[in-house]
C-alpha cells in the first residue's frame, strides 16, 4: 500500500514526539562516554587503552541486562496498548524479580573475572591493573544499571519518553562531578567509581518514577499480585534470543579487541576512541529504535496490525536518513572530536583514519538498529538475533582475521563496515517479510470472529 506525505504526517509526528526524548537520552549517555574518555585520555594512552581493553566486556554484560528489560517491557507495551494496566503492572513486578536475580549473578561473575580478564584479552602488563580496577567498578554497578534499564524501558512503553531523558541527563552531570572528584585521586579506577555512583543515584530515581510515580505502572495500588509463569516464559522467549545475540555480538567485540591488542597500545586506544566517537552517530538510530518498539508494541496490543507495520517502516526509513546525516557530519568533524578526547597525536591520526572507514556504513547500520526495534515490538526476536549472530562472526570476525594482519587497525574497520552493511540489508528484509505482523493479524481476526 502506498502513502503520500499528507497521510503519513500524523504517524511521523507521533514517531518524532516519542523518538526525540529517546534520542536526547542517547545523547546524554554518549556525552557521558565522551567525558570518561576525555578525562581519562588526559592521563595518557595507557590509561585510555586500559579502559578500551575491557569496554567490549562491559557491553557484553550490558547486552544481557538490556535483553532482560526487552523481555518484560515488550509485554508491558502490549498490555498498555490493550488498556490492561493491571496486567502491565504485574509484568513489571515479574520483571523486577528477574532483573534482581540475573543482575546479581552478573555482578558476582564480573567481580570474579575482573583480575584475570585483561590478561586473557592479551593486554599489555602495563595496562592490566587499571583495566582490572575499571572492570571491578563496573561489575559492582551492574544491578543498578539493570534497574535503570528495566525501569526506563517500561516508562517508555507507557509513552513517557521525557522522564528517562531528563534522568539520564542528570546522570551525565553527576558523572562529570564524580569524575572530577575521583579521577585525580584514583586515576582510571576513579572514572569507574564516578560512573557507578552516577548510575546508582539515577537508577533509584528511575525505579521510583516507574514503580511509584507513574499512574499506569504504580505498584502501590490495591490489587492482588499473582505469580504467572507464562509471563516469565514469554519474557524468556522474547529476551533470550536478544541475550544470546548480545552475548555473541559483544563476545565478537571482545574477540576483535583480542585481535587488535597485539598491534599495541596506540591501536587499542585509537580503536576505543573511534568507537566512542562513532557512538555519537548512533543516537538517532537507537532513539528511533526505542520509539519503534513502543509504537509497534502498543499498536499490536491494540490490534491495529497495519498501523504497527506502518510505524515500523517509517521508523526504519528515518533511521537510515538520520544516521546517514550524522555519519557525514562526524566524518567532517572527527579530527576536532579527537582533539577533545586525547592529547596523543598518533592516537588522533589513527582514530580519524579508521573511523572514516566505518562511517560509510552508517545508513544501513541505522536500518539494522531501527528495524530490530520494530521487530522487537511484535515479539519477533529469534530470527533477527540469529541473523545478527551469524553475521558478526561469519562476516566481521572472519574478515578481520584476514585483513588485520595485512592492514592493521584499518583492516578491522573495513571488516566492520562490510558487516554493518550486510546486517542492515538482512534486517530490512526481515522487517518486510516477518510473519509476526501477519500472526497477530490472524489472531485478532479470529478473536473478532468469535465475538
Amino acid at each position: 500500500m502506498k502513502y503520500n506525505w499528507t497521510e503519513l504526517k500524523p504517524q511521523i509526528h507521533q514517531v518524532w514526539i516519542l523518538s526525540l526524548p529517546a534520542i536526547l537520552t542517547q545523547i546524554t549517555t554518549i556525552i557521558m562516554q565522551y567525558i570518561d574518555s576525555a578525562m581519562v585520555g588526559a592521563l595518557g594512552a595507557n590509561a585510555s587503552a586500559s579502559i578500551g581493553l575491557v569496554i567490549p566486556c562491559t557491553w557484553l554484560f550490558g547486552g544481557v541486562t538490556y535483553a532482560v528489560a526487552v523481555g518484560f517491557s515488550v509485554q508491558v507495551a502490549h498490555r498498555i496498548g490493550a488498556e490492561q494496566d493491571a496486567q502491565a503492572r504485574n509484568v513489571v513486578r515479574h520483571g523486577l524479580v528477574a532483573a534482581f536475580l540475573i543482575s546479581s549473578l552478573l555482578s558476582l561473575l564480573g567481580i570474579l573475572l575482573s583480575k584475570p580478564l585483561p590478561i586473557w584479552l592479551g593486554g599489555d602488563p602495563a595496562i592490566c591493573p587499571d583495566a582490572t580496577a575499571y572492570f571491578l567498578a563496573f561489575s559492582l554497578m551492574v544491578p543498578f544499571s539493570q534497574l535503570n534499564s528495566l525501569s526506563s524501558s517500561c516508562l517508555q512503553c507507557t509513552g513517557d519518553m521525557l522522564t528517562p531523558s531528563i534522568l539520564n541527563a542528570i546522570m551525565c552531570l553527576l558523572d562529570v562531578i564524580f569524575n572530577w572528584i575521583f579521577i585525580p585521586q584514583y586515576g582510571v579506577l576513579g572514572a569507574g567509581i564516578g560512573t557507578a555512583l552516577a548510575c546508582l543515584v539515577v537508577s533509584i530515581i528511575m525505579a521510583w518514577r516507574c514503580c511509584i510515580s507513574n499512574p499506569r505502572l504504580c505498584l502501590l495500588q490495591k490489587e492482588k499480585y499473582s505469580f504467572e509463569s507464562q509471563t516469565f516464559k514469554k519474557a524468556f522467549k522474547i529476551g533470550m534470543p536478544v541475550a544470546l545475540q548480545e552475548i555473541a555480538m559483544n563476545a565478537a567485540m571482545v574477540a576483535a579487541v583480542a585481535i587488535i591488542a597485539p598491534l599495541g597500545s596506540i591501536a587499542v586506544a585509537a580503536n576505543a576512541f573511534a568507537v566512542t566517537a562513532e557512538s555519537l552517530c548512533y543516537m538517532p538510530g537507537y532513539g528511533l529504535g526505542y520509539a519503534a518498539t513502543t509504537l509497534v508494541g502498543r499498536s499490536v496490543g491494540a490490534g491495529d496490525i497495519k498501523l504497527a507495520k506502518l510505524y515500523g517502516n517509517i521508523c526504519t526509513a528515518l533511521g537510515a536518513l538520520f544516521m546517514g546525516v550524522t555519519g557525514l557530519i562526524m566524518a567532517i568533524i572527527c579530527p576536532l572530536v579527537f582533539i577533545l578526547l586525547t592529547p596523543d597525536q598518533a592516537v588522533r591520526d589513527l582514530a580519524t583514519e579508521v573511523l572514516r572507514i566505518g562511517l560509510i556504513a552508517e545508513p544501513l547500520f541505522g536500518v539494522s538498529i531501527v528495524a530490530a526495534g520494530a521487530l522487537r515490538g511484535t515479539g519477533d526476536t529469534f530470527i533477527p538475533s540469529l541473523l545478527n549472530l551469524g553475521n558478526i562472526w561469519l562476516v566481521r570476525i572472519s574478515l578481520a582475521l584476514l585483513l588485520v594482519e595485512r592492514f592493521g587497525l584499518h583492516g578491522m574497520w573495513i571488516a566492520m563496515a562490510i558487516e554493518l552493511c550486510v546486517r542492515g540489508l538482512l534486517m530490512l528484509y526481515r522487517q518486510k517479510t516477518s510473519k509476526y505482523y501477519r500472526q497477530y493479524e490472524l489472531e485478532n481476526t479470529k478473536i473478532n470472529f468469535e465475538q
